[in-house]
């Protein structure tokens, strides 16, 4: 196979031109256990028989519901695509009311689930969806079909010219899956994407990626989202052994088991590595202590292709040798990371890449497949602060009003049922309405400066672009997650969520042996008096339009359970104000705060 254009062809490309015995690797009973690239297809086909034998149907969508990524969800994925039918991935953490909208609006047939806490969930919304014939579990639970029991079904040879009959007849342009948005306002999404869709940003990424053939990478993103599920394709169409880590808790021990060249993150990630390095460092005395804050404010300053002096080589030189080496080592030893949904603190990217464990931050949505641009070290095509350069083969260009508008193969067939919102996204030119703000700057390098949908005026008629704020603040060590409001007010105000861990720690650090709960903390006045201070210090960066006047400190942690994150880390706005309108009454001395 020279050319693929189907994704469920990845597979067999792979087996053709990088035969590898560890083509997916998932841990097991604590132990790591691969399958090859032959094994990898002989499994597609035995579940695509299997599929067919329990009546699954060419168009039927099979919702999968995954705790975390496993071999067994992308055997799933490609068999459910070699016979025409479309997964529709699902993250585990969203609310009742979403899954039934979600199971109700694709009309879901069948149900895979991962195991026995989401088989509860399915179960508790399934006399609410009328189109759900049966649920599946890949663990192994009482009373439900495992995976066991659909491989044995399917080594019944008997439909497999059937199976090769439907791939025939499938081509690239026809639709591959139906991706739901976690949509941070209204109802979730259906994003149609073609093999087409997803490929064509595979092979125009290609050029950007920083591993190479016979490489590992680690999976921990939920692969439901369409950032993690292109990558990992696109680590099988170049022949990369692909492990998934157990958990976010684990992420960590399973970067120093496996030792990957390359993992995907979200900004909180690369915060929390961060956070940790850094408690570590306070922790030191003495000389140890000053040499790794004097390592910190170096790789603050770093730029990428030795734009620094040879004076700054030469003291970065001797901080990766004391301090660097020890962060590269906890990290595997060989560790980069790519970056997406959402904008990461450019100092971040800096320390990081100066510690020899370099960030390419990169920029795309659900409905593009998803990569739009993306930074890399080769050809130039690496500055820190911006999304990087377009990929191959996509135009993009800024409407009238700010707007990043793209156009190419990798664009969304549409919104499943929603013809109106697909032609308010996509002009009788072809071009995408992204929805976020930004510039290209004189290099061609692409920088976001907010949401579209999010940007408010104030009473004054100004234009205020809360995201842009909210990654300021958010650079403070003190300030875990921020919101700011003010739409038709007189002046912006901020709900506030300290890092509680930092705080804590800070107060010590000042003393303080009591043991203070998260609320506690909220009303501790060296606390209050000292964000103030951050925010006045943040404020001096910003026009006088701009800057928090008002501030309030939430008593509570922001999460994905609680509401007040989508699945993508996002900021739910709705919701938070929702949550926190006494608190904003008081800012604005609204009447109903009484």
């Amino acid at each position: 196979m020279t050319n693929v254009t189907r994704l469920f062809d990845i597979p067999y490309f792979q087996l053709e031109n990088y035969p590898i015995e560890n083509a997916l690797v998932t841990k097991y009973d604590n132990e790591w256990t691969p399958i090859s690239s032959e094994e990898y297809i002989e499994k597609i086909n035995t579940v695509s028989r299997a599929l067919l034998y329990i009546g699954v149907k060419p168009k039927d969508k099979i919702a999968v519901v995954c705790s975390n990524n496993r071999t067994e969800w992308h055997i799933l994925d490609m068999a459910i695509m070699q016979i025409g039918a479309y997964n529709v991935p699902i993250y585990p953490t969203i609310p009742k009311e979403d899954y039934i909208y979600i199971f109700n609006h694709a009309e879901v047939s069948y149900c895979f689930v991962s195991d026995k806490d989401l088989l509860e969930k399915v179960k508790d919304v399934r006399d609410e969806v009328i189109s759900l014939k049966e649920i599946f579990s890949f663990d192994t639970i009482e009373n439900v079909r495992s995976w066991k029991d659909i491989l044995l079904l399917g080594e019944n040879t008997e439909k497999q010219s059937e199976v090769d009959n439907i791939k025939k007849q499938i081509s690239s342009t026809d639709m591959a899956t139906i991706i739901y948005t976690s949509g941070t306002t209204g109802k979730p999404k259906g994003v149609m994407l073609s093999h087409d869709n997803i490929i064509s940003d595979i092979k125009n990424c290609d050029s950007r990626v920083p591993v190479k053939a016979g490489d590992i990478c680690l999976s921990f993103l939920p692969v439901c989202h369409i950032f993690e599920r292109m990558l990992t394709y696109l680590y099988q169409y170049n022949g990369i052994r692909l492990y998934f880590a157990e958990s976010f808790e684990k992420i960590a021990v399973n970067i120093s088991e496996v030792k990957p060249s390359l993992i995907t993150v979200v900004p909180r990630v690369v915060e929390k590595v961060y956070d940790s390095i850094y408690n570590k460092g306070i922790a030191l005395s003495g000389i140890a202590r000053n040499l790794f804050f004097w390592a910190l404010k170096l790789g603050y300053r770093y730029e990428p292709y030795r734009k620094n002096s040879w004076w700054y080589y030469l003291k970065l030189k001797i901080a990766r040798k004391l301090i660097f080496s020890k962060w590269k080592k906890a990290l595997g030893g060989n560790l980069q990371m790519i970056c997406g949904s959402a904008a990461l603190q450019p100092r971040l990217v800096r320390v990081f890449s100066a510690a020899g464990i370099p960030i390419w931050e990169g920029y795309g949505l659900t409905e593009t497949s998803p990569v739009i641009s993306v930074n890399c070290k080769r050809g130039n095509l690496w500055k820190i602060g911006t999304i990087g350069k377009p990929i191959d083969n996509i135009e993009v260009k800024i409407a009238e009003d700010g707007e990043i508008l793209c156009k190419g193969n990798n664009i969304m067939l549409g919104y499943y049922k929603n013809e109106e919102q697909t032609n308010e996204a996509i002009d009788k030119d072809g071009f995408f309405h992204t929805g976020d703000i930004g510039y290209l700057d004189d290099d061609g390098f692409l920088t976001i400066t907010d949401r579209k949908k999010e940007m408010f005026k104030t009473s004054g008629g100004k234009y205020i672009a809360p995201q842009y704020i909210e990654n300021k603040l958010k650079q403070s060590r003190f300030i875990e997650q921020a919101m700011v409001v003010g739409d038709g007010e007189k002046m912006p105000g901020a709900f506030i969520q300290i890092n509680f861990t930092f705080v804590r720690e800070w107060l010590k650090r000042h003393g303080e042996t009591r043991i203070f709960s998260d609320i506690e903390l909220t009303k501790d006045q060296r606390v209050r008096e000292r964000i103030g201070k951050e925010i006045e210090r943040i404020n001096k960066r910003l026009g006088k339009w701009e800057q928090v006047k008002v501030f309030e400190l939430t008593p509570d942690e922001w999460s994905i359970d609680a509401g007040h994150l989508t699945p993508t880390l996002k900021l739910k706005r709705r919701i938070i104000l929702e949550k926190y309108k006494d608190i904003y009454n008081t800012f604005y001395n609204k009447e109903s705060q009484s």
